[in-house]
């Protein structure tokens, strides 16, 4: 087996996300996996397998280091990525087919960047308002700073909550550690005019309690524009910022075909390539 490491979503190495991607994972049982993935300590580490339908190209595992996903957005993207920096060959062309715990995601490649289809929402619709405070909490903001709010769950679970500003989404500082699961990503819109249409954070409880941040998310920015672009809030294309307060260039490019299919893209990178010793 070997593994690459992927830097996802970046404006130039080492700003983006890392990903971990294992290939020739099929004698790797789901244990294994799962403890690979908390020793790596990475946001997510995927593990690539053959795939099980004929319209696939690739089957991929997503884990974090509490779970397996059905679905994450980095982990697409980085996961296509080294597949076919191993030599991977689309039985169509320029789209390659991910089989996942989702389904089937059409990833494409456009000018040099990789973009998947933004799947549909596992959960949508408002946000008890119990579950307002919570997040408001968590977020250490006064509940009426929450602009709107929206499940906006593609697989990680997402709680969408829009703030007034980029400038707003950035001065978070929120709690360091919650006791109940929780997915939240912030949006706030910047000003006309500028290169970024949207900055995001992205906040998530891991097994023991503590608070997490993500540095570039591709679900949460597919699940957002969904919202954004449903709502009239933005325009497609754009291209949203993410990983700013973690010191990150993180870049997030969204587009919407005729169909209405919602891609999300950014730059991939492998920047470490080995074998594994187990």
């Amino acid at each position: 087996m070997n593994f690459q490491m992927v830097d996802v979503f970046g404006a130039s190495p080492f700003t983006g996300n890392p990903l971990a991607v294992v290939a020739g994972a099929t004698d790797l049982d789901t244990e294994t996996m799962q403890r690979i993935t908390r020793w790596l300590n990475l946001s997510e580490t995927t593990f690539l397998l053959p795939p099980t339908t004929p319209e696939a190209d690739y089957r991929v595992r997503i884990f974090t280091l509490e779970r397996e996903l059905p679905f994450a957005g980095h982990p697409t993207l980085g996961s296509c990525h080294a597949w076919l920096a191993d030599g991977g060959v689309p039985k169509r062309g320029g789209e390659i087919v991910q089989e996942c715990g989702a389904g089937l995601i059409p990833i494409r490649q456009e000018g040099g960047m990789l973009a998947f289809a933004a799947p549909p929402l596992m959960r949508s619709g408002p946000v008890e308002e119990d579950k307002l405070d919570e997040v408001a909490g968590v977020l250490g903001i006064a509940r009426d700073a929450i602009v709107e709010a929206q499940w906006i769950d593609n697989g990680p679970g997402w709680i969408g909550v829009l703030l007034d500003s980029a400038d707003a989404v950035l001065a978070l500082r929120p709690a360091r550690s919650h006791p109940r699961r929780i997915d939240i990503g912030v949006v706030g819109p910047h000003a006309p005019g500028g290169d970024t249409a949207f900055e995001l954070r992205a906040f998530f409880s891991d097994s023991h309690g503590g608070l997490v941040e993500d540095p570039v998310t591709g679900s949460l920015n597919a699940s957002a524009a969904q919202w954004m672009l449903g709502s009239g809030r933005g325009t497609a294309p754009y291209v949203a910022a993410q990983g700013t307060a973690l010191g990150r260039t993180g870049r997030v490019r969204v587009e919407q075909d005729g169909a209405g299919t919602i891609w999300i893209g950014g730059r991939t990178e492998t920047l470490f390539r080995g074998e594994t010793r187990f």
